[in-house]
């Protein structure tokens, strides 16, 4: 366990974010420290094949955030296996308590904690996660060029996803629980319009089906919420999209949060609603969800967080610079 207390700049979070965060943070020379929480590598360590990384044709997820924590650690960033109970951002400096009990005040706090995808909690679903089931189009979608795949749900995200699905699948099949979409009505007009779309209104997903040996997807068992009958289902792939849920659970009586509880940050920069805080990643974007995306967010805040702790350090100076040019008049 590391013996420092006290850090000028802490990072909660190890995703694309965090470490990109962490990369920024130790060449300002600002020694951070990274705690990693429960999922250290965040999402992209469930994800198998990543061909949208710049620089990297294709690369497998858990082995890109290898490299990224492998660089930050190279820059000199303390990552610390552990994750952050209780954080307290009421007084300065901020005050961090982890599961082992570690204990580490903070000049400026970074908060890359992530999203996760919302799933249904079905055996078969969690079984085929990464061999055929996903819950990102954008992430996976290119795999399934000429094939047929299903979108589960009904809300904007849904809609969305089937959409772009589109673009690589052969068909697509949205099935929705109710007996309209709750998606807005411009994305509901586009499906509808979509040749390659068919719509399966009433049921749910009651199991996904596949092979062992080689582990994949050929298909689902659809439920009907009516009668309860069911019905098979041939699909190369299943896209489970009922939304995400931000991990703000640490600050989300302490930050201004918006749409469904992820973090507010100034537009423009990654700076919260309390000063010295910031925020990047998939913990503030309800929009994009990349992990390009997170690691940008990721500079920017260890920019951001630079600029603000050499305003306060300057802010002493300058005090005591007006109180001496005030004494000698």
């Amino acid at each position: 366990m590391s013996d420092r207390t006290h850090v000028k700049l802490l990072i909660v979070g190890s995703g694309p974010a965090g470490y990109t965060a962490a990369v920024y943070g130790a060449r300002a020379m600002l020694e951070p420290m990274l705690i990693q929480g429960m999922q250290p590598g965040g999402q992209l360590t469930i994800t198998t094949e990543v061909e949208n990384w710049p620089g990297e044709t294709e690369i497998q997820g858990p082995d890109l955030m290898v490299k990224m924590e492998e660089h930050a650690r190279a820059m000199g960033t303390e990552i610390v296996t552990d994750t952050v109970t209780r954080l307290d951002l009421a007084q300065r400096p901020f005050v961090a308590e982890c599961d082992s009990g570690r204990r580490v005040t903070a000049d400026a706090v970074i908060l890359a904690t992530g999203a996760q995808a919302r799933w249904l909690g079905l055996p078969s679903e969690e079984k085929f996660k990464g061999f055929g089931v996903s819950a990102c189009a954008t992430c996976d979608g290119f795999f399934y060029r000429g094939r047929e795949v299903l979108v589960i749900g009904g809300g904007n995200t849904a809609v969305e996803e089937a959409l772009f699905l589109t673009k690589f699948a052969s068909k697509v099949t949205l099935v929705h629980r109710r007996d309209s979409l709750r998606a807005e009505k411009i994305l509901q007009q586009r499906l509808q319009k979509n040749p390659k779309v068919e719509i399966i209104w009433n049921h749910v997903l009651d199991q996904v089906t596949g092979t062992d040996s080689p582990l994949g997807v050929t298909g689902a068992v659809l439920k009907s919420v009516k009668d309860g009958s069911t019905r098979e289902i041939a699909a190369d792939g299943v896209f489970v999209a009922i939304g995400h849920a931000p991990a703000s659970e640490l600050v989300k009586d302490q930050l201004e949060l918006h749409h469904g509880a992820y973090v507010k940050v100034e537009p423009g920069s990654t700076r919260t609603s309390v000063p010295g805080v910031f925020a990047a990643g998939d913990l503030t974007d309800h929009i994009y969800r990349q992990a390009v995306t997170s690691a940008g967010m990721g500079c920017m805040a260890a920019l951001d967080a630079e600029a603000w702790l050499a305003e306060q350090e300057a802010a002493p100076d300058a005090a005591a610079d007006l109180a001496e040019a005030v004494a000698a008049k």
